[in-house]
């Protein structure tokens, strides 16, 4: 398989799960401004939506969409456990935190990071994000992950998206549990590993 991803962005989720599973992958940079890979192929070839991930299969095929992705592979390595099973209770509640992440988390810091998006808009998106945070802080008391003390494919995704709110300096300080996460999860090696690849390592 090969991972099309751009640093910190979303991709980032599925490269920590991939290195999760012990699956083998290859890597591939993208510029999103230009729409080129680091070997020069014109991305919108491989994926005409024009952002990352876009996941090679062994096949050829192309798989996108983050949450998808991250599935994928959680469910090529059954063992690692980044995923409960297909149809089970465990699943839909991780498939629960895997939509929430990308509609109300991931969503809402998109004109944060949009530089033609108004003073007015991106104070209001702060607010919904602090709503949301607020919600994910208090669920995650007492717990080291979304789904209990293992690291799965929703962790993988809500920590990629939570370190955002670092880039847009956004200040955390009121929710310690959330804080205490992301360091919590930066330890596994997966996570450790898919940053520094990335050059992500502070």
């Amino acid at each position: 398989m090969k991972l099309y991803y751009t640093p910190g962005a979303c991709s980032l989720a599925v490269h920590i799960a991939l290195r999760e599973s012990g699956h083998a992958f290859e890597l591939e940079k993208v510029d999103l401004k230009t729409k080129r890979t680091a070997k020069g192929q014109d991305y919108l070839r491989i994926n005409p939506k024009g952002y990352v991930p876009a996941l090679e299969l062994d096949d050829g095929s192309i798989l996108t969409e983050a949450s998808v992705c991250t599935q994928y592979v959680a469910d090529l390595a059954p063992q690692s456990e980044l995923a409960p099973i297909a149809g089970s209770m465990g699943r839909y509640r991780l498939m629960e935190w895997m939509a929430f992440t990308s509609t109300e988390i991931h969503k809402n810091f998109s004109p944060l990071f949009d530089p033609s998006a108004s003073t007015e808009l991106q104070e209001r998106q702060k607010k919904l994000l602090e709503k949301r945070f607020g919600y994910v802080a208090e669920h995650l008391a007492g717990r080291s992950g979304l789904m209990g003390e293992k690291l799965t494919a929703a962790d993988a995704y809500f920590f990629t998206v939570l370190r955002w709110a670092i880039v847009v300096k956004m200040d955390l300080s009121r929710w310690p549990a959330l804080q205490d996460y992301l360091r919590t999860t930066a330890e596994y090696p997966s996570v450790r590993e898919a940053l520094k690849a990335e050059g992500l390592e502070r």
